[in-house]
């Protein structure tokens, strides 16, 4: 299939990008990597009348710590995250995530800032970055604004980002010392759409409990469990904790049932995976604070 007839252009500065969305407003779309926006042209499930290409927005590709957080340009490429060693050390759940993001070579062109701004509900990216509690940055021709991933996503494929705005960074926090965390995942096939997944991170106190939790499991948008959350917290890590923990967070999430799996199925592999995550999540924990 053909995408409708669209008018096309490639900014060279964020500035210029932004005057153009301006211009356009809602009939506009901004193309990053394109690995969901050509397909969704391609089949007219999008049919933007102006095209924005950001792929010539050099300035918008960067990886860097600064003051302790971890600096995302919205360009950069998710193979990028996948091969930083900074990322590796001081973000592994960012890391550990990536490598379940469809294939190689979709890796190669999809971006971070595509990926969140999408909103797909089996997306990873938008997972952990609801775990890690990072703060993206938007930005239009009349300023900049500040909003946590947790606020980000409001429905699915839909978020807070305005007509005329554009993610330009992610911004994640370096976690507490010893904290561990740990992505778990399952589809039908490695690179297909997740059917469930979770992001677990676990950061232990000094008598050897729990002193923090986060549970995020994909769904129409990231669905964290602060029930399941709170009743870890200052309690010793056990097996059967994690699983009660589990199957308190995954009896609130409302999944869709389709063609590839029902609604009950995801629900009790969410079970499974948020025990697993939680367990591997303290292992790792543990193991760095020698306890």
């Amino acid at each position: 299939m053909k995408p409708a007839r669209f008018d096309y252009y490639d900014p060279t500065t964020l500035a210029e990008a932004l005057s153009l969305l301006a211009q356009f407003g809602d009939t506009a779309k901004p193309l990053a990597g394109g690995q969901s926006l050509v397909p969704m042209m391609n089949m007219r499930l999008a049919r933007p009348a102006q095209l924005v290409d950001l792929n010539r927005l050099g300035e918008l590709d960067y990886l860097e710590v600064d003051k302790g957080q971890l600096r995302i340009g919205a360009m950069t490429r998710q193979r990028t995250l996948e091969r930083s060693a900074i990322v590796a050390e001081g973000w592994p759940l960012l890391e550990e995530a990536t490598h379940y993001i469809g294939h190689v070579q979709i890796r190669n062109r999809g971006t971070v800032g595509g990926s969140l701004v999408h909103a797909y509900p089996s997306a990873e990216l938008p997972v952990v970055m609801t775990a890690l509690d990072a703060t993206l940055v938007l930005r239009s021709a009349q300023g900049e604004r500040l909003v946590r991933a947790e606020e980000f996503f409001v429905d699915v494929m839909t978020t807070v980002l305005q007509p005329g705005e554009l993610l330009v960074e992610v911004r994640v926090p370096q976690a507490d010392s010893g904290t561990g965390a740990s992505f778990q995942e399952v589809s039908r096939r490695h690179g297909d759409f997740a059917l469930m997944g979770v992001a677990a991170i676990i950061t232990p106190d000094a008598n050897g409990n729990v002193r923090g939790a986060r549970l995020v499991f994909t769904g129409a948008i990231p669905a964290r469990s602060r029930k399941a959350e709170e009743l870890l917290i200052g309690k010793p890590p056990d097996r059967d904790l994690f699983g009660e923990a589990a199957r308190v967070a995954a009896m609130t999430l409302d999944p869709e049932s389709d063609v590839h799996a029902s609604a009950q199925y995801r629900k009790e592999v969410a079970t499974v995976l948020g025990r697993r995550a939680l367990e591997q999540a303290a292992s790792r924990a543990f193991h760095k604070t020698g306890q």
